[in-house]
Protein backbone atom coordinates (compact mmCIF):
# COMPACT_ATOMS: atom_id res chain seq x y z
CA UNK A 1 0.00 0.00 0.00
CA UNK A 2 2.74 2.33 0.61
CA UNK A 3 4.28 1.71 -2.09
CA UNK A 4 1.06 2.56 -4.79
CA UNK A 5 -0.07 5.84 -2.85
CA UNK A 6 1.51 9.30 -2.07
CA UNK A 7 3.22 9.78 1.66
CA UNK A 8 0.05 12.34 2.30
CA UNK A 9 -2.62 10.18 0.90
CA UNK A 10 -1.16 7.14 2.97
CA UNK A 11 -0.72 9.35 6.53
CA UNK A 12 -4.85 10.04 6.06
CA UNK A 13 -5.49 7.03 5.70
CA UNK A 14 -3.12 5.42 8.54
CA UNK A 15 -4.39 7.90 11.16
CA UNK A 16 -8.45 7.40 10.03
CA UNK A 17 -7.88 3.59 10.91
CA UNK A 18 -5.68 4.11 13.56
CA UNK A 19 -8.32 6.55 15.39
CA UNK A 20 -10.96 4.27 14.63
CA UNK A 21 -9.22 0.97 15.98
CA UNK A 22 -8.17 3.12 19.12
CA UNK A 23 -11.31 3.91 19.87
CA UNK A 24 -12.77 0.63 20.40
CA UNK A 25 -9.94 -0.38 22.45
CA UNK A 26 -10.80 2.46 24.78
CA UNK A 27 -14.21 2.02 24.80
CA UNK A 28 -13.52 -1.28 26.05
CA UNK A 29 -11.51 -0.14 29.05
CA UNK A 30 -8.21 -1.02 27.04
CA UNK A 31 -4.67 0.75 27.15
CA UNK A 32 -2.78 1.50 23.57
CA UNK A 33 0.64 0.18 24.41
CA UNK A 34 2.12 1.03 21.37
CA UNK A 35 1.56 1.83 17.21
CA UNK A 36 4.26 -0.07 14.81
CA UNK A 37 3.46 0.94 11.86
CA UNK A 38 -0.23 0.19 10.77
CA UNK A 39 -0.34 -2.09 13.68
CA UNK A 40 -1.53 -1.80 17.87
CA UNK A 41 -0.69 -3.31 20.38
CA UNK A 42 -2.87 -2.94 23.42
CA UNK A 43 -3.34 -4.58 27.12
CA UNK A 44 -6.16 -5.23 29.51
CA UNK A 45 -5.90 -4.89 33.24
CA UNK A 46 -3.52 -2.13 33.45
CA UNK A 47 -2.60 0.65 34.43
CA UNK A 48 -6.20 0.02 36.48
CA UNK A 49 -7.02 -3.58 37.64
CA UNK A 50 -9.94 -5.29 35.66
CA UNK A 51 -11.70 -8.85 36.70
CA UNK A 52 -13.46 -8.58 32.79
CA UNK A 53 -10.17 -7.72 31.08
CA UNK A 54 -9.86 -10.90 29.26
CA UNK A 55 -13.84 -10.63 27.89
CA UNK A 56 -13.22 -6.98 27.28
CA UNK A 57 -10.26 -7.40 25.15
CA UNK A 58 -12.43 -10.46 22.84
CA UNK A 59 -15.70 -7.64 22.82
CA UNK A 60 -13.15 -5.16 21.62
CA UNK A 61 -11.69 -7.59 19.26
CA UNK A 62 -14.61 -8.32 17.61
CA UNK A 63 -15.81 -4.76 17.59
CA UNK A 64 -12.66 -3.80 16.08
CA UNK A 65 -13.47 -6.10 13.16
CA UNK A 66 -17.22 -4.26 12.84
CA UNK A 67 -15.38 -1.07 12.41
CA UNK A 68 -13.12 -2.14 9.60
CA UNK A 69 -15.89 -3.43 7.84
CA UNK A 70 -17.36 -0.10 7.92
CA UNK A 71 -13.77 1.63 7.08
CA UNK A 72 -13.78 -0.65 4.08
CA UNK A 73 -16.74 0.98 2.72
CA UNK A 74 -15.75 4.85 3.38
CA UNK A 75 -12.09 3.84 2.01
CA UNK A 76 -13.54 2.69 -1.36
CA UNK A 77 -15.29 6.42 -1.84
CA UNK A 78 -11.98 7.88 -1.56
CA UNK A 79 -10.49 5.38 -3.73
CA UNK A 80 -8.22 4.07 -1.11
CA UNK A 81 -7.05 0.16 -0.76
CA UNK A 82 -8.79 -2.06 1.35
CA UNK A 83 -7.28 -3.13 4.95
CA UNK A 84 -8.48 -6.41 6.65
CA UNK A 85 -7.16 -7.15 10.10
CA UNK A 86 -6.17 -10.08 12.12
CA UNK A 87 -6.34 -9.64 15.78
CA UNK A 88 -4.13 -12.20 18.14
CA UNK A 89 -5.31 -11.84 21.97
CA UNK A 90 -3.53 -13.88 24.75
CA UNK A 91 -4.19 -13.82 28.77
CA UNK A 92 -1.17 -13.98 31.19
CA UNK A 93 0.60 -13.28 34.16
CA UNK A 94 2.75 -10.31 32.62
CA UNK A 95 5.37 -7.66 33.35
CA UNK A 96 3.73 -4.41 33.46
CA UNK A 97 5.41 -0.88 34.04
CA UNK A 98 8.22 1.75 32.85
CA UNK A 99 10.59 0.09 30.57
CA UNK A 100 13.77 0.60 28.28
CA UNK A 101 16.99 2.34 28.82
CA UNK A 102 18.00 4.57 30.42
CA UNK A 103 17.02 7.85 27.82
CA UNK A 104 13.74 6.79 27.47
CA UNK A 105 11.17 4.39 28.75
CA UNK A 106 7.62 3.31 27.94
CA UNK A 107 4.70 1.88 29.88
CA UNK A 108 4.63 -1.26 28.81
CA UNK A 109 4.03 -5.66 29.18
CA UNK A 110 6.38 -8.37 28.98
CA UNK A 111 6.03 -12.13 29.29
CA UNK A 112 5.92 -15.10 27.75
CA UNK A 113 1.96 -14.51 27.19
CA UNK A 114 2.91 -11.14 25.28
CA UNK A 115 4.89 -13.15 23.11
CA UNK A 116 2.26 -15.83 22.73
CA UNK A 117 -0.28 -12.76 21.42
CA UNK A 118 1.92 -11.76 18.74
CA UNK A 119 2.22 -15.21 17.19
CA UNK A 120 -1.32 -15.72 17.39
CA UNK A 121 -1.81 -12.15 15.25
CA UNK A 122 0.69 -13.36 13.02
CA UNK A 123 -1.23 -16.89 12.47
CA UNK A 124 -4.94 -15.26 11.66
CA UNK A 125 -3.28 -14.90 7.93
CA UNK A 126 -3.20 -18.49 7.95
CA UNK A 127 -6.16 -19.82 9.59
CA UNK A 128 -7.99 -16.79 7.53
CA UNK A 129 -9.11 -16.39 11.27
CA UNK A 130 -9.69 -12.66 12.23
CA UNK A 131 -9.65 -13.08 15.86
CA UNK A 132 -7.51 -15.73 17.23
CA UNK A 133 -7.05 -16.67 20.75
CA UNK A 134 -5.57 -18.26 23.50
CA UNK A 135 -7.33 -21.09 25.65
CA UNK A 136 -6.71 -19.43 28.84
CA UNK A 137 -8.48 -15.94 27.00
CA UNK A 138 -11.24 -18.12 25.73
CA UNK A 139 -12.00 -19.72 29.35
CA UNK A 140 -11.37 -16.42 30.87
CA UNK A 141 -13.76 -14.37 28.90
CA UNK A 142 -17.10 -15.80 30.23
CA UNK A 143 -20.51 -16.95 28.73
CA UNK A 144 -22.16 -14.93 26.29
CA UNK A 145 -19.41 -15.45 23.59
CA UNK A 146 -19.32 -17.49 20.42
CA UNK A 147 -15.96 -19.34 19.92
CA UNK A 148 -14.78 -22.69 17.84
CA UNK A 149 -11.61 -24.54 18.42
CA UNK A 150 -9.45 -24.38 15.64
CA UNK A 151 -6.21 -26.17 16.27
CA UNK A 152 -3.74 -27.26 18.55
CA UNK A 153 -0.62 -25.67 17.85
CA UNK A 154 3.50 -25.19 19.24
CA UNK A 155 4.30 -21.52 17.74
CA UNK A 156 7.86 -20.99 17.15
CA UNK A 157 9.76 -20.16 20.03
CA UNK A 158 7.79 -21.94 22.56
CA UNK A 159 7.79 -26.16 23.49
CA UNK A 160 4.27 -25.97 25.61
CA UNK A 161 1.14 -26.47 22.74
CA UNK A 162 -1.61 -24.52 23.13
CA UNK A 163 -5.21 -24.94 22.04
CA UNK A 164 -6.01 -21.78 19.59
CA UNK A 165 -9.64 -20.68 19.49
CA UNK A 166 -11.55 -18.14 16.76
CA UNK A 167 -14.23 -15.87 18.61
CA UNK A 168 -16.61 -14.73 16.56
CA UNK A 169 -19.84 -12.64 16.16
CA UNK A 170 -21.57 -16.03 14.79
CA UNK A 171 -20.84 -19.34 15.27
CA UNK A 172 -19.36 -19.82 11.77
CA UNK A 173 -20.04 -17.66 8.04
CA UNK A 174 -22.12 -20.17 6.86
CA UNK A 175 -25.90 -20.58 6.56
CA UNK A 176 -26.53 -23.07 8.95
CA UNK A 177 -23.94 -22.67 12.62
CA UNK A 178 -25.13 -25.35 14.36
CA UNK A 179 -24.19 -28.22 11.45
CA UNK A 180 -21.23 -26.05 10.23
CA UNK A 181 -19.60 -26.49 13.63
CA UNK A 182 -20.70 -29.97 14.15
CA UNK A 183 -19.02 -30.78 10.72
CA UNK A 184 -15.84 -28.72 11.85
CA UNK A 185 -15.31 -30.58 15.03
CA UNK A 186 -16.36 -34.14 13.35
CA UNK A 187 -13.28 -32.85 10.63
CA UNK A 188 -10.78 -32.34 13.75
CA UNK A 189 -11.88 -35.33 15.29
CA UNK A 190 -10.91 -37.73 12.48
CA UNK A 191 -8.15 -35.13 11.83
CA UNK A 192 -6.40 -36.15 14.83
CA UNK A 193 -6.63 -39.78 15.07
CA UNK A 194 -5.05 -39.71 11.64
CA UNK A 195 -8.15 -40.48 9.48
CA UNK A 196 -7.15 -38.61 6.17
CA UNK A 197 -9.77 -39.85 3.87
CA UNK A 198 -12.42 -39.19 6.29
CA UNK A 199 -10.94 -35.75 6.95
CA UNK A 200 -10.65 -34.81 3.30
CA UNK A 201 -14.50 -36.18 2.84
CA UNK A 202 -15.07 -34.08 5.75
CA UNK A 203 -13.20 -31.08 4.65
CA UNK A 204 -15.18 -31.33 1.17
CA UNK A 205 -18.55 -30.80 3.03
CA UNK A 206 -17.13 -28.00 4.66
CA UNK A 207 -16.29 -26.25 1.49
CA UNK A 208 -19.64 -26.80 0.18
CA UNK A 209 -21.12 -25.30 2.99
CA UNK A 210 -19.16 -22.48 2.84
CA UNK A 211 -16.52 -22.40 5.12
CA UNK A 212 -13.60 -20.33 3.92
CA UNK A 213 -10.92 -21.40 1.79
CA UNK A 214 -7.46 -20.38 4.29
CA UNK A 215 -8.78 -22.93 6.40
CA UNK A 216 -9.80 -25.63 4.37
CA UNK A 217 -6.48 -25.44 2.18
CA UNK A 218 -4.67 -25.24 5.38
CA UNK A 219 -6.04 -29.01 6.45
CA UNK A 220 -5.87 -30.33 2.89
CA UNK A 221 -1.64 -29.47 2.89
CA UNK A 222 -1.27 -30.83 6.58
CA UNK A 223 -2.79 -34.07 5.56
CA UNK A 224 -0.67 -34.08 1.94
CA UNK A 225 2.52 -33.27 4.32
CA UNK A 226 1.36 -36.08 7.03
CA UNK A 227 0.73 -38.52 4.26
CA UNK A 228 4.17 -38.02 2.98
CA UNK A 229 5.93 -37.73 6.44
CA UNK A 230 3.43 -39.72 8.79
CA UNK A 231 3.31 -38.78 12.53
CA UNK A 232 4.45 -40.74 15.35
CA UNK A 233 2.06 -43.63 16.54
CA UNK A 234 1.48 -41.64 20.05
CA UNK A 235 1.19 -38.45 18.02
CA UNK A 236 -1.08 -35.65 20.30
CA UNK A 237 -2.58 -33.82 17.09
CA UNK A 238 -0.71 -31.02 17.50
CA UNK A 239 1.37 -29.22 14.51
CA UNK A 240 4.65 -27.40 15.35
CA UNK A 241 5.09 -24.48 13.43
CA UNK A 242 8.69 -23.64 12.49
CA UNK A 243 8.06 -19.54 11.48
CA UNK A 244 6.60 -16.80 13.07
Amino acid sequence: ISEGMPPQELTRLINRYLSEMTESIQVHGGTVDKYIGDAIMAFWGAPIPSPDHARNAVLAALDMQRRAERLRHEFALHGWPQLHIGIGLSTGMMTVGNMGSVFRRAYTVMGDAVNLGSRLESLTKQYGALVLASERTRESAGAGICWRELDRIRVKGKDVAVTIHEAVADATTTGNPEEAQDLFTAMLDAYRHTHWDATLDLLDRLEAAGERSALVTLYRARIAHFRENPPAADWDGVFTFDSK
